[in-house]
């Protein structure tokens, strides 16, 4: 069953706004708490040191592709919760806020606890688990999953990347601050 425009069966606008901008919200607020740029020179400094892969992108590019992608989770997200409450809704909400959650949580292993192997699994998880939510989600809104395609598609490069960073620094991983 595939639902064209989400429904008012779902949560009220004002409460899906709400419940978007809490969850995407906090997550930014990690990612934030973590990010290396000039108000964490400690970060920032540990991150430029980073024997880095020939394919990362200039840091301008993360600031660029981030908002993106989070707007087409928020727009995905709030489109779910709108739609009418079923098994499969929830389910696909249910990944929505697993992949949000994830995402702030990487930035905490990657930038704050600098265990860079483990960074790598993690991002590799969230590949599946947003591939899930796409694929659940299509189910129910597929405007919502086509938000989130991108999305898993920046991960499976994250992925790439933060595997590369991890090989490339095995000395420095999970031990040095």
């Amino acid at each position: 069953m595939t639902i064209a425009t989400p429904s008012r069966d779902g949560l009220s606008r004002p409460l899906a706004v709400l419940v978007v901008a809490g969850v995407l919200g906090a997550s930014a607020v990690l990612g934030r708490r973590n990010a290396p740029d000039p108000s964490h020179p400690r970060t920032r400094r540990w991150y430029k040191r980073l024997d880095k892969p020939g394919f990362t992108p200039p840091d301008a590019v993360f600031g660029a592709v981030w908002p993106v992608l989070e707007t087409g989770l928020a727009v995905g997200g709030y489109r779910l919760m709108r739609a009418p409450q079923s098994q499969r809704r929830d389910a696909a909400v249910g990944l929505w806020l697993l992949n949000s959650a994830m995402v702030g949580g990487w930035t905490e292993l990657f930038f704050r606890k600098r265990a860079l192997e483990t960074s790598a699994v993690a991002a590799g998880a969230m590949v599946v688990t947003g591939a899930a939510y796409v694929a659940t989600a299509a189910k129910i809104d597929r405007p919502a999953a086509g938000l989130g395609v991108p999305f898993v598609a920046w991960l499976g490069f994250a992925t790439l990347l933060a595997t590369r960073i991890s090989q490339r620094n095995a000395e420095s991983t999970e031990t040095r601050r």
